[in-house]
Order: C-alpha cells, then structure tokens, then sequence
C-alpha cells in the first residue's frame, strides 16, 4: 500500500529538506522551502521490464530518424532536425518568440503522423488565432488546451503523434501530486512522464520553459540534466533579431548558432547575417570598427562602436553593452599603460550593433581601434576588418578559425584585414583571398601605426 511522505523542496534549486529551512544549503536562497506531499510505492510497482544488453555494433543508426523541420537554422542548432524519441527544451524569456517559433516549425514538418500541439496557456481558439497571423496551414497539426498530465497521456495514446509540443512545462500537472503546478516536484515527474513517452516510441517531444530573473530556465537544475537538447533563445524583445543557442546536444554540436528576425509574418531565417549587421553603418566616423567574431563554427562580421569624451565628474563613466564591462575597463588600462592615452578623465561607451553579444578575446583589437578612433577623432578606413586577442603587455596574440574570418571578410567586400602575427603562416597556406591585403601586427604599436 502506497504510504505519503512530507518533505521540503527548494523551489530555486530541488533541494529536498526533512524539515523547513530558511537558507537552502545547497543554492543559499532564503524563505524558498515549501512542503509537499511525496506518494512512495513499493519496490515492485517501480520495477522496469527486464531489458537485455545489445552489442554496440548490431545498433544502427540511420540518417531518416530525424526531421527536418524545413527551417535551415534550426536544423543547424539540432545537427541536423529533430531526433525521433528525442526530448527537446526550449527555453527564453517571455514575448521572444518561442511559440511563434514552433508554430512555424509545425507549419514546415512533413510526417505521417500528426503533430499535437498542448498549451497550457492558451486556447485552442488563441492559437489558432496567431497561426493564421503566421500562416499555419499545416493539416496534421492538432491543437489542445490542457494542464493535466493524465489528459496528456491519453491524447497521446489516442492521436499517436510524430511531434509532441507541450507549452509550457510549468502550466502542465500531474494530479497525483498534492503539489502546486510549477513547482520543482510537479516539473521534475511531468519531465519524466514525457521522457518516458519520448523513449517509449518514436515521438519527438518539444517542451518550453520559462525562465528566471538571472537567465536560466525555471524550476530544478535536474530538468536539463533530463533532457537530450536544451536550446536558449537569446535576444532583447523590443530588438528584431533573435539567437538562438545550443547549450546542450547529445545528437550534435554545442556550437552553432541560429539567427532569426522578428517581423509582422513571424519570424525569419538570416543565412547571412553579416550583411545585415552591417546594413546602414556610417562611413569614414570615429569610433566605428569592424571586427571578425565566430559564434560556434559560424563566422560574423560585426560593427562596434565607442564614444569617448572628456567627463563631467569625478569619477569617469564606463558603460558596455554587448561586450564583457571588465574588458573594456582593462582594455584601457592597456591603451593607458601601453600607447600612453591619457583615458583616466574620459567617459568611454562601448555597444555592439544589433544586439548581439561577443565574448571572445579575439575582438580585442577591434575594440581597443573603436576606442582609440573615438578618442583621436580620426575615422578608421571603413574597409578594415581588425582580428586579435591583446595581451596586458599590449602583445596581439593569434586567435583560432583565421581563416574563416578572412574568407568571410573577403566575401563581404572589405579590402583589408589587421591579423596577429602568430596567425601569418596560416593566412600564406590559404588561396583564394579575393584580392584582400592582409597586415600582420605582433604588438598595438604595430597596429596604430598602420590605422592612424
């Protein structure tokens, strides 16, 4: 006979506490313990089917056991479309578009079997309503408002879908469970039930996830752990262009990266994203750099700007929006120390264009050039690209992927590119550079020399 247990979870991180706390030991959250009733069956009841080993060279795996979604930068994130029996995490924060997103996937999946798409948020009717907006004319797609688990359960048995889209994992719950929907019990057993759907047979299971304050997705730290793919979708919402990232793949890389466009229709695909970054840049101003950033195996062309003038306090500004704050403060202590630009009296804003955000020290040349442009007043030649991480000594080090910066440079139409010494020998092995002049730099003495 079942027997009930009460135990205190942490809602922040699944922490499980016989008794209530008021710090969680394991994320030092306040005030997050909340008891709930746990159902424990006998040891027979949770017994699985005996199930024997298989030689790993009798399992074949074939390119036909994935689908293609039709959307080439999502195909691109998973490594290639959606494994069947897999269990895919979408997570984002609230209005950036993961519903129009796999709504428009459903629009473009091609299978036998249905789709059945269940929000807990919505109405069958409000749904339907944003599909027509997007165009959504697919006839296997199946739309259901449910929240409980056991309702799901049932639909699944009964429609047998290829796709199965649960929006959002914390509206859905099971009933068995005293605990309220959302919290840590109720979307660690609404996982499970649905990786066991997964796993049971060939339906792909696409779940969204809300996300917290700091970023990460909402409820125990276990859901990702459960999951095969967990996908993020980056982006400010009042901006039009959405990231979206790989954070974990067991059916691909962790490096790619798709970008996408909101517009009036929804949102679509940008196969070439360094034209658009670059689309109504200024020409021959101070303060405007070109630098050459790779998002997973993906090279991007990006402009970064930087305002620097003299401060009305104190105390000099600082502000960095796109790029690592840190960085850019050290960054100028190296243009201080090394170069000698008095920059201790000057307020400094540094922004990357279109919202995206670079993070590899492989743009430290390019924004140490924007800085120095604004604070010289003289303009950088407008077709320059700049690549190099610099060194406290003011050294320019080599980066990786030289050659796909180049190559996508020389694509663009730029006619120069500032490269670390450290990287020349790559850059004479490769052909074809499309008549851009390449100038190697070992130091930023070097570099200033050539831009100013």
């Amino acid at each position: 006979m079942a027997k009930n247990k009460s135990v205190f979870i942490c809602q922040e991180c699944g922490y499980e506490a016989m008794g209530w706390l008021g710090k969680c030991p394991a994320c030092n959250r306040w005030n997050t313990f909340v008891e709930e009733i746990m159902v424990q069956g006998s040891g027979k009841d949770r017994a699985e089917t005996l199930v024997k080993p298989v030689k790993i060279n009798e399992i074949t795996t074939q390119d036909e056991e994935r689908y293609t979604t039709g959307i080439r930068e999502m195909d691109r994130v998973l490594g290639g479309g959606i494994v069947k029996g897999s269990l895919v995490l979408i997570g984002g924060d609230p209005g950036i578009g993961k519903s129009t997103l796999l709504l428009q996937i459903c629009n473009m999946l091609r299978t036998e079997s249905p789709i059945l798409y269940i929000s807990g948020e919505e109405s069958a009717r409000q749904i339907k309503m944003r599909a027509d907006r997007l165009a959504v004319e697919n006839p296997k797609l199946m739309l259901a408002s449910v929240t409980s688990f056991n309702t799901v359960q049932k639909l699944v048995e009964e429609v047998r879908p290829a796709i199965l889209i649960i929006d959002s994992i914390q509206t859905i719950y099971n009933e068995d469970l005293s605990s309220a929907p959302g919290s840590v019990s109720q979307v660690r057993d609404v996982t499970a039930g649905l990786m066991r759907i997964a796993k049971a047979g060939a339906t792909s299971v696409l779940i969204v996830g809300h996300v917290t304050k700091e970023g990460a997705i909402a409820g125990p730290k276990v859901l990702e752990h459960m999951v095969d793919t967990v996908l993020y979708f980056e982006g400010d919402r009042h901006l039009s262009y959405r990231i979206l990232r790989a954070v974990k793949n067991r059916f691909g890389s962790t490096n790619e990266i798709g970008i996408f466009e909101m517009r009036d229709m929804g949102l679509v695909e940008v196969g070439n994203p360094s034209e658009v970054m670059l689309s109504g840049r200024p020409q021959g101003v101070p303060g405007s750099v070109v630098v050459a950033s790779m998002e997973g195996t993906r090279p991007m062309l990006i402009e970064v700007q930087a305002l620097v003038c003299p401060t009305s306090f104190g105390m000099p500004r600082r502000l960095a929006t796109g790029v690592d704050y840190n960085r850019v403060t050290m960054l100028m202590a190296i243009l201080e120390k090394r170069i000698g630009m008095q920059l201790y009296n000057q307020d400094a804003y540094v922004n990357v264009i279109g919202g995206i955000k670079i993070d590899e020290p492989a743009c430290d040349l390019g924004l140490i050039g924007a800085i120095a442009s604004s604070f010289k007043n003289v303009p950088i030649d407008p077709g320059t690209v700049l690549i190099g991480e610099t060194g406290l000594t003011g050294e320019i080090r080599a980066v990786s992927h030289i050659d796909k910066r180049i190559t996508e440079a020389a694509r663009i139409g730029f006619k120069r590119c500032l490269v670390p010494s450290g990287n020349i020998r790559a850059v004479e092995q490769m052909k074809g550079l499309g008549g851009i002049d390449i100038k190697a730099v070992g130091n930023l003495e070097e570099a200033f020399e050539v831009l100013f």
